[in-house]
């Protein structure tokens, strides 16, 4: 038995003072993915260096219970959706304030899951493949498929899906679940050593 768990022991040693050196580099990767996603969900919202845009539409569409979220004090739930996911960008790129900015950016999830994306279920994207599947999934494929042989009958198929296939979306929470988690593995965790302002503001002071 010793004969097996000294190898397994010094192995275990090696990845450990692997793993302590380079520990740093899961939080900057989960930074760097998260980065993008907000920066442009924000610059979606609201460019506020583009005279042209404006957070207006976004309101009408929060406060509207009709064809919208219906969501009390829009303009307000706006405004710190936009702040959230535009500032929040750019703190995580920074690695400043790190666990505090994941607060904000989490509650925005929570709140995009349950008023946007819960009622379609898991599922970004219709596929049976896939885990939680929506019951109408299979009726959405049909589409889809009839939908390809309109354009193969009719259309240039080749050239429409040169760059990519058509998919049908599902808008389930399936990426809105995906990045709470990662935030919440970035609240635990931080900025990460080095590569985070929060890191050297923590050695100096």
């Amino acid at each position: 038995m010793k004969g097996i768990t000294t190898p397994a022991c010094q192995a275990q040693a090696i990845l450990d003072r692997i793993r302590g050196n380079l520990d740093f580099i899961g939080p900057v990767l989960l930074r760097l993915y998260l980065v993008p996603v907000f920066w442009v969900a924000g610059n979606n919202k609201w460019n506020p260096f583009d005279e042209g845009s404006s957070l207006d539409s976004v309101i009408e569409w929060f406060g509207n219970a009709e064809w919208g979220l219906g969501l009390p004090f829009p303009a307000l739930n706006a405004y710190m959706a936009w702040g959230a996911e535009y500032v929040g960008a750019i703190l995580l790129a920074l690695g400043l304030a790190t666990r505090w900015i994941c607060i904000p950016l989490m509650a925005t999830m929570i709140v995009a899951m349950a008023t946007v994306h819960i009622s379609h279920g898991w599922q970004a994207v219709h596929d049976l493949s896939s885990p939680f599947a929506s019951a109408d999934a299979g009726e959405a494929l049909e589409r889809l498929s009839r939908a390809k042989s309109i354009l193969r009958e009719h259309g240039n198929y080749n050239w429409l899906t040169e760059h990519g296939n058509f998919i049908v979306s599902n808008n389930g929470i399936e990426w809105a679940a995906t990045y709470f988690i990662m935030l919440a593995a970035l609240f635990y965790l931080g900025g990460g050593r080095y590569v985070s302002l929060d890191y050297w503001i923590r050695r100096k002071f």
